[in-house]
């Protein structure tokens, strides 16, 4: 079989799904038997028979006129930000001054003891006027 020179071709396309715009890059050869279409050196089906979303794995996928997206850059996605990676904690903590409790164990005081105090008024209370005299 006698292969001709093809060339390489941008295949825009969009999912019809979640929206998701991106080309693929194909080669294309001439041979007697019509095109063979190659990606990555392999030989795959034509863009047109079965495109998948690598965004949603969506299969309602349409295609662009040939350099749309060259004329049209902004319907292109742009890449997802980066996650914010997780903070590490410091290994060398601020020591609390000897003798000294920390501030949210004197909130804890602040707000507990009256607190505890006037539910121990309120049993009392309760318990007095059930208690006949």
């Amino acid at each position: 079989m006698h292969e001709g020179t093809g060339g390489r071709r941008l295949w825009p396309l969009e999912c019809l799904r979640c929206w998701h715009v991106w080309e693929e890059a194909y080669t294309v050869r001439l041979g007697d038997r019509g095109e063979i279409w190659l990606m990555g050196g392999v030989v795959v089906q034509p863009p047109w028979s079965g495109a998948c979303c690598p965004a949603c794995g969506g299969f309602a996928v349409t295609s662009f006129p040939d350099g749309y997206l060259a004329r049209h850059p902004e319907l292109l996605s742009s890449p997802e930000p980066e996650p914010e990676r997780p903070r590490v904690p410091d290994p060398d903590p601020v020591p609390v001054a000897a003798g000294r409790t920390p501030r949210h164990h004197r909130l804890l005081v602040v707000l507990g003891v009256p607190a505890v105090l006037v539910a121990a008024y309120e049993v009392y209370r309760v318990m007095a006027a059930a208690r006949p005299h």
